[in-house]
Order: C-alpha cells, then structure tokens, then sequence
C-alpha cells in the first residue's frame, strides 16, 4: 500500500485525462480553456500509459480510480479508457467527475465500459443563474443525463455544487428540497483559493461550518465514511430519499484523512492538489515491464508529502485554476 510518514495509505487515485474543458465557470476558468499543455508536453496520456498506470496502482492497492479533467469527455476515446480501468485487475471502483454536456447521450456508452459512479457538476437548479455561472444554457440536460444515468441503474450519482456566495449563497432551501426525493448524494464544496481567483475568492466563500450545524439542528446524522471515500463528510436523515455531503477544506484536520493522489493529464504525480509542482512519471509509463519501478519511485516521492495543503494560510501552491487537475 502506498503511504506517507503521517500514516496515510492511498487507495484512491485521480486520473486527469485532458486538462481541456469546454465550459467557463466562473470558479474555475472565466475565461474559457487558455491552456495547451498537452501539446507542450509531449500529448496527454496516451490509452496505454493509462493502462500502465491503473496496472501500478492497483498492485500497490488502490481500489478506486476517478477520471477526471478538465473535462473528460471532451477525449472521443474516454468510453476506451473507462473500459481499460475497469478490465485492471485489483481495481473494484471507476468514476467518473464531469460537466455534463451531452450527458444524455453519453451516459450509457460510458455504464456499457463498466462505470460504477457519476459524480456531476450543478452549481445551481435555476436555469438563469446556472448560466452565469458556467457560461451555457444546459441545465436541463444535465437533469435529463442525471435521469438518464438513474434508469441505467449506476450504483453512485453525486452531485457537486460549489458554493458562492454572489450566485447559489441563497439557494441550500431549494438544493434541500430538491434532493429529498432523489437517491442521490448532494455535496456543497467550499469555494477554494487558487493562483488566479483570490478576489472571486474573497467575495463568494462561504463556510461549510455553517452548513453542518444547520443540518445537525435539522436532524441530519453524520454517516461513517468507507475507506476509499473521498474527503467529503455524508450526512442522511429520515426523511430524505438523498444524503447531504460537505467538502470543506479550511475545515480543522481536513488533510488527516487525506487518502488520494493526483495524476496529471501530462502524466506527472502530485502528492496535493495544491502542491507547488507536479513530478513526472512519463519515462516509467511506457512498458508493462516498469510497474515495479514505478511504484517504487512514487513511494520514495511520497516521503515528501507534507501533513496539510496549508491552503487555510493562502497558500495555493502551483494551482492555477482546479481544471488543470480535475479538483
């Protein structure tokens, strides 16, 4: 099992497989996709470096990998990669983070590759400000790929809303309602601080605190987290067909459950996604044969991990913006 000095096992990975996304979140890239690091660094991963990664990974027990971006979909070969992660012995959990867009029509090719979750971004149910906030007009199809996906029977569908004050701050009453009867998990995320957003930053964070203390004043109870859960905390109640989750990285200890590595689209490691670079596996990614290397090397380089992101001191490391390693 790979592991670092604090005690830490890592049994989760996140593969980026583009950095490319074909929205502009206001949180994210306002601007729209500005990059061209693939072609700068050589191409994103290729299907048999992923291949060869899902391999190493799996042998030093990691269970779950979720693919993620930039946008994932935007590569026409991600039913392929989907297929290639699950067919890797020792690997039991592939998901998937996306936008959405197509969703309707992609879903099922992608359930047919063996996808076990569906994590999907909604920042908010009302059309107008899901706009402005993503920049198009498709909130319905991404209700209808969420129904769609239900029918197909996937075993987890998340939905991911990051929180900001100027846009969603007022709607939890109609996120709350809205999840009560889906079977579903809805998880508020704190809007975090990157290279290029301090002042969106500092006008939209709101604190996930005050959210958790609603819900336990409402009857909420905290679910127990499996081991290869990701850092969210669940909560359900009674009454509720879905469950609440809250992502909350200011939060006191939120790095001492830290349980996941990063995998760059260019294929470079990073021990944090606010780590200040990313350390490059490319030559150990080309031959079956270099599994055990290459397991090796990325122990040796998680001695260097640190305890905390140190995010809470404004330290945003090498992040430009979250699509260059799909949060």
């Amino acid at each position: 099992m790979l592991h670092d000095y604090f005690g830490r096992e890592f049994r989760y990975l996140r593969l980026s497989v583009t950095d490319v996304c074909n929205f502009s979140c206001d949180y994210c890239l306002p601007d729209g996709y500005q990059g061209d690091s693939g072609r700068k660094s050589g191409g994103f991963l290729r299907l048999d470096e992923i291949r060869n990664i899902a391999a190493a990974f799996a042998e030093a027990g990691t269970r779950k990998i979720r693919i993620t971006g930039g946008e994932p979909s935007v590569r026409s070969d991600l039913p392929e990669i989907i297929a290639a992660v699950k067919q890797t012995p020792g690997i039991e959990k592939v998901v998937i983070t996306t936008n959405g867009y197509k969703l309707p029509e992609r879903i099922e090719s992608w359930v047919e590759a063996g996808l076990d979750g569906l994590n999907l971004s909604i920042d908010s149910l009302d059309p107008s400000i899901f706009q402005a906030i993503t920049g198009h007009h498709r909130l319905q199809e991404l209700l209808d790929g969420l129904d769609r996906a239900s029918a197909l029977g996937l075993d987890s569908i998340k939905v991911n809303v990051v929180m900001m004050r100027t846009y969603n701050g007022n709607q939890i009453d109609q996120f709350l309602a809205w999840v009560k009867h889906k079977p579903l998990t809805l998880r508020f995320i704190e809007l975090m601080q990157t290279g290029d957003n301090e002042e969106f930053y500092q006008r939209n964070h709101v604190s996930g605190e005050s959210i958790k203390q609603r819900l336990l004043g409402e009857g909420w109870k905290q679910a127990l987290r499996s081991k290869d859960a990701g850092p969210a905390q669940e909560f359900d109640h009674p009454d509720y067909q879905g469950r609440i989750g809250l992502i909350m990285p200011y939060s006191k200890d939120f790095c001492a459950s830290c349980n996941r590595l990063r995998i760059s689209a260019t294929g470079k490691l990073h021990l944090c996604l606010f780590s200040e670079k990313g350390i490059d596996l490319r030559q150990l990614l080309q031959r079956e044969d270099q599994k055990d290397e290459l397991i090796t090397y990325m122990q040796t380089q998680l001695n260097d991990k640190e305890v905390s992101h140190y995010l809470q001191d404004g330290n945003t490391g090498g992040t430009s913006h979250l699509a260059m390693l799909g949060g």
